[in-house]
């Protein structure tokens, strides 16, 4: 067997591996997401409340994000993704317990702040995993692992449905998703590939380049559009099974089913994505994504309940790319990718922060349902600024 042959051997095990990981993630998270009507009900929260509970796991993601790179570097993508993991999960296990005997927000609170700083570290690393086995098929294969991702929340919110229906109680059902994602996990990290060595990131870890990013318009730009479509995916995340409840007065389940709607519509638009973006450009895809997230944001909350469920569809599809394309854009030039890449996460991961509190505090004052025109608004601010994600000109380049 030649040394090659060997290295393929290892790779697909890894990339399915890679596969489950993502998934088992997305499941984790729309697990907990298909749970938050309930968790709302039991501790008789407002929306403003409510929002700022859900701080507690943004706050968490954006302490464990910037910790996840030095985390893999001493113990490797595996050993992070494990350590990420094991902690999300756990505080995954302390929210159900908390909500159900505690009866109070504030001891929610850490259970949920571990569950998103795990969450943050978890994100990281196995995206620095799917790069080494990327790199190792040399195919670009990122979308499937990010496909993966979005299918797990689409099973879990089809789960979380159906148990809500069933009227499963929220801890045997979030202490069962914990239990199963720790052992897929540690299962999956067992084959993961080395990261990469300490050469590959003395440039990422360069100071020069990350100061003078900061100043750099096109860069500002991309985070902008980068920060819109997390905006409309963190959004719905959050409250489009609330806002079917509360503003078109349905069953918690089928708020949960709308929540599958949109996170099924947004995986296809990922699978299916890349080719248009190959044929048609990333200024012109973008473009129409933006306004279907416009359009479907509109039919959600002025729509019928039908119309409403076609909203979700629609509105799924257009925040589909925006993240992924993003991230794209601001990588054009492989010699200043590391330094923009960090300035369009920064910018990007705000909306995850501001989304959630942001919009309680709107729900409060205006209904929730109104309340997700924010989308709607900061799309087209997107839309003024996409022309910032063309592919920079070779002569651009050096």
């Amino acid at each position: 067997m030649t040394a090659a042959q060997a290295i393929d051997r290892r790779v697909a095990p890894a990339r399915n591996a890679t596969l489950a990981v993502f998934a088992v993630s997305g499941f984790g998270m729309a697990s907990w997401m298909a749970r938050v009507p309930d968790v709302r009900e039991q501790l008789q929260l407002t929306p403003g409340l409510l929002g700022l509970l859900l701080l507690a796991i943004s706050a968490g993601s954006l302490v464990g994000l910037p910790l996840a790179g030095r985390l893999a570097h001493r113990f490797g993508a595996a050993g992070a993704v494990r350590l990420g993991g094991s902690v999300s999960l756990v505080g995954l296990a302390v929210s159900a317990l908390t909500t159900q005997f505690m009866g109070s927000m504030w001891w929610v609170m850490p259970g949920l702040l571990l569950f998103g700083l795990g969450m943050g570290v978890w994100d990281v690393s196995m995206n620095l995993e799917g790069t080494v086995v990327e790199q190792s098929l040399r195919r670009a294969i990122m979308p499937w692992f990010h496909a993966a991702f979005s299918g797990g929340t689409v099973i879990g919110a089809l789960v979380g449905a159906g148990l809500v229906w069933l009227r499963v109680p929220l801890v045997p059902h979030l202490l069962s998703v914990a239990a199963l994602g720790l052992v897929t996990v540690w299962w999956g990290t067992g084959v993961f590939l080395p990261a990469f060595d300490e050469s590959t990131s003395d440039g990422v870890a360069s100071g020069q380049p990350q100061r003078s990013a900061w100043l750099e318009p096109r860069t500002l730009l991309i985070g902008l559009v980068v920060l819109a479509a997390a905006f409309a995916e963190g959004t719905a995340n959050d409250w489009m099974a609330v806002a079917f409840v509360d503003g078109h007065g349905l069953d918690k389940a089928l708020g949960v089913v709308a929540l599958a709607v949109f996170l099924s519509f947004m995986t296809a638009g990922r699978i299916l994505g890349t080719g248009l973006l190959d044929r048609f450009g990333r200024v012109a895809v973008l473009r129409v994504l933006f306004i279907a997230a416009i359009v479907g944001c509109a039919l959600v909350v002025f729509g019928n309940t039908a119309l409403a469920f076609v909203g979700c569809a629609i509105w799924g599809v257009g925040a589909s790319l925006g993240f992924p394309v993003g991230m794209s854009a601001a990588a054009d030039d492989l010699a200043r990718a590391p330094a923009r890449l960090s300035v369009v996460s920064t910018v990007g991961y705000t909306a995850f922060l501001a989304g959630p509190p942001l919009l309680g505090f709107m729900g409060d004052h205006y209904g929730v349902l109104r309340a997700l025109l924010v989308v709607g608004a900061v799309s087209v601010l997107a839309l003024l600024v996409v022309p910032a994600a063309r592919p920079l000109d070779r002569s651009d380049l050096p």
